[in-house]
């Protein structure tokens, strides 16, 4: 019984990964060759990998900036409210993409008082490239807090303790100690932060159709000339996902080879 049960196990294990595993390989094989060629001559779509990769480098600057502070507080911090606060961050992550960028248009649109205040300020939210990082922000961020929470969580709290003990104030104990010791988790949460942050569409498209990033250029594409058009442009975002991916690996081999 047992050796069928391994049977059956890996037989779907198999099917699974190859599920997972195939559209992707065959989209690279498909439209790969193609669009590191249209790399040299599409200017529309070298345009649009630039704006996707720096708009998601900059949501991640702000998701650090803002969010280790969070993490580290969810981390070391009992207080009242703490669930509440852990399942406002969790919810962009819980809600359809679409429904985040309606929800970001309702608050940063010209006809809310936030966006027109802005626009009175000559910041243009929507439609712009401040829109862009807005939805990648909004999406991605919450990944960013979860891996870093988890990152101080696993730092001993007795390490801080014995450098405040040394006359280190708060503030000089976390850069000295919780900082170094959180490092490697701490970029790998902001890598898992880009990666996400470029590859969104849902949000995006409702907030920020042009300029256009890569997702919604693959997406304009198809629905304007159909797949042979998209291919390409597909295949070089799946080729962008294995620089984050390889970053990651490395991290944890990196860990694993000093522990």
């Amino acid at each position: 019984m047992y050796r069928w049960a391994t049977v059956v196990a890996a037989l779907f294990g198999s099917l699974l990964l190859l599920f997972l595993f195939a559209p992707v390989a065959e989209l690279v094989i498909a439209g790969g060759a193609e669009g590191v060629r249209k790399l040299g001559t599409d200017t529309e779509l070298r345009g649009a990998l630039a704006r996707t990769a720096i708009a998601a480098t900059v949501a991640v600057i702000l998701g650090v900036v803002g969010g280790t502070p969070i993490a580290y507080m969810l981390a070391r911090r009992e207080f009242r409210g703490r669930a509440v606060i852990a399942a406002i961050l969790d919810l962009p992550l819980l809600i359809p993409h679409p429904v985040a960028g309606i929800a970001l248009l309702l608050v940063l649109g010209r006809g809310s008082a936030l966006g027109s205040t802005l626009l009175e300020a000559g910041i243009r939210v929507v439609g712009s490239p401040i829109g862009i990082v807005c939805a990648m922000l909004f999406v991605s961020a919450p990944l960013y807090i979860s891996a870093a929470r988890e990152a101080f969580a696993r730092v001993d709290a007795r390490y801080e303790s014995v450098a405040r003990t040394l006359g280190d104030p708060p503030w000089r104990a976390f850069r000295r100690v919780t900082l170094p010791l959180a490092r490697r988790g701490l970029i790998a949460a902001a890598v898992v932060m880009w990666a996400r942050a470029v590859s969104e569409f849902g949000a995006i498209v409702i907030i920020t159709y042009n300029p256009k990033v890569a997702s919604v250029l693959s997406y304009d594409r198809f629905t304007s000339f159909g797949l042979p058009e998209a291919l390409p442009v597909a295949a070089v975002l799946a080729l962008l996902a294995l620089i984050p991916l390889t970053l990651l690996r490395a991290l944890r081999y990196e860990r694993g080879f000093e522990t």
